[in-house]
């Protein structure tokens, strides 16, 4: 099929024949629909002949957006453009679970994706649909997503039962548990996990709540990685542990399988508590980046040196990228849950798999239409300020390109996204969902928007 476009409707009867295709595997397997509790690590601590040995998810999601035009003193080549313009995405995954032995399991996951973002991608901190992966085109490209292995030892504490989902078996574990992930995965598979706000096919859209807006975590084009982590659940805490491979330039697909020269190690610490009756969690993300990275002040200092605008592909060298998050989770009742976080990095090196964000303050929550008789319909609200740190201001200032910035110039101000959606749930396997985003200071740049996005989704699971 390479070399052929998918229109809407070719799009929208493959999404069907996906369903028609998992209905009854999906019965047959009682498939949950909740997502773990906060900390619940997919796994399994002891074996029970009656589980089933196969597993066998999929979903198709299908994104529309319209922007309207906006203003704007001036445009560089990778500004978001000032026109009326429109973007789509689509993507289809299935989830091939096996068990191995007693607490493995192996999952692949083959993917479709498609479409066409607004400006080549370019022009926000916080891009507007994180279905959109750096390599999208017009074609449908066919890829594996995921291929790993999951093993859980456990240690006792009492039990808990996991519900099965995607990548997730059902079965029941001990609550206090040791769980090895590797292979190729996701690193937002395993770490900063948000049941309120961070899955773009069900829930926010925007690139700022996926996870903490300056975590450059180490990823290919499309959000894949290989690598392996190792958590411990235990009463009441939890630690996980990531290495895992770079792309070998910034924002590639092709990964640097030298991990030991250049990688990505991530370290998060959870507490879970009760307030007021209710769960919670508060989480503290570390992580450290190594690769072949450009300096914005080295990229400075040699534009001016040699009297030609700064670019940090003259300056890379060895260079290591540090962050902090601080992730706060809270169920108010039955229908309403709200997180927040606080974030930063060093900012001094470009963004090298994430986008272009310095530090960030966000924050948001879903709401159940239980209260208006709609229980499985899902308001969500959340807002962000995304902003960038001295060196990298002052790269753009002079007119640098970045991933994904560069108006030529730039007078700066914090990005600040609004966005609001409403997933109507028509079927038990199929929701859409109008979305509206507003940006003030695109780019960071006061001197540009502010810009307004409307979208809609489709998407279907089973």
């Amino acid at each position: 099929m390479k070399g052929t476009r998918w229109s809407a409707r070719t799009l929208a009867a493959l999404t069907v024949v996906l369903l028609a295709i998992g209905l009854a595997p999906a019965h047959a397997q009682n498939a949950g629909e909740s997502q773990p509790a906060s900390g619940a690590a997919p796994g399994n601590a002891t074996a029970d002949p009656m589980e089933d040995r196969f597993a066998f998810h999929g979903q198709a999601t299908y994104i529309w957006q319209r922007k309207p035009s906006f203003g704007a003193a001036y445009s560089g080549e990778h500004s978001l453009g000032t026109e009326r313009a429109k973007s789509y995405s689509f993507t289809s995954t299935l989830d091939l679970g096996l068990r191995l032995w007693q607490g493995a399991e192996f999952h692949f996951n083959p993917e479709v994706s498609q479409g066409v973002p607004f400006s080549g991608l370019h022009g926000l901190g916080g891009l507007t649909n994180g279905e959109l992966a750096k390599s999208s085109g017009t074609n449908p490209t066919f890829y594996r997503a995921r291929a790993f292995v999951r093993q859980t030892w456990g240690l006792g504490g009492g039990e808990e039962k996991l519900d099965a989902d995607f990548n997730q078996f059902a079965r029941t574990v001990d609550k206090q548990r040791v769980v090895l992930t590797a292979g190729n995965f996701g690193v937002l598979d395993v770490f900063d996990l948000n049941p309120y706000g961070s899955d773009p096919r069900t829930q926010f859209m925007n690139w700022s709540s996926l996870t903490h807006g300056s975590f450059d975590y180490p990823a290919d084009a499309r959000g894949y990685n290989w690598g392996v982590s190792l958590e411990y659940v235990g009463d009441g805490w939890s630690a996980r542990f990531g290495h895992f491979l770079q792309p070998l330039e910034s924002n590639g697909l092709k990964l640097d399988t030298r991990m030991f020269e250049h990688y990505g190690d991530i370290l998060e610490l959870e507490k879970r508590y009760t307030l007021a009756g209710r769960p919670g969690a508060a989480r503290l993300l570390l992580w450290r980046n190594k690769a072949k990275m450009g300096k914005f002040s080295d990229a400075i200092a040699f534009g001016q040196a040699n009297n030609v605008t700064p670019d940090v592909a003259d300056v890379r060298a060895e260079h290591a990228k540090v962050g902090v998050g601080i992730t706060l989770l809270q169920e108010v009742n039955d229908s309403l849950g709200v997180f927040f976080r606080a974030n930063m990095s060093d900012d001094k090196t470009e963004t090298y798999a994430f986008t272009e964000i310095g530090k960030q303050i966000a924050g948001g929550g879903t709401l159940k239409g239980t209260s208006w008789g709609r229980p499985n319909d899902e308001l969500g609200v959340a807002m962000a300020v995304n902003m960038l740190r001295s060196p990298h201001r002052d790269y753009l200032a002079a007119g640098g390109l970045g991933a994904f910035l560069g108006d030529g110039a730039l007078r700066y101000g914090p990005e600040q996204v609004l966005e609001i959606y409403y997933s109507l749930a028509l079927l038990k396997y199929f929701s859409v969902s109008p979305n509206f985003q507003y940006i003030r200071n695109p780019g960071y740049n006061r001197d540009r928007g502010p810009a307004t996005f409307y979208g809609v989704r489709f998407h279907a699971e089973f």
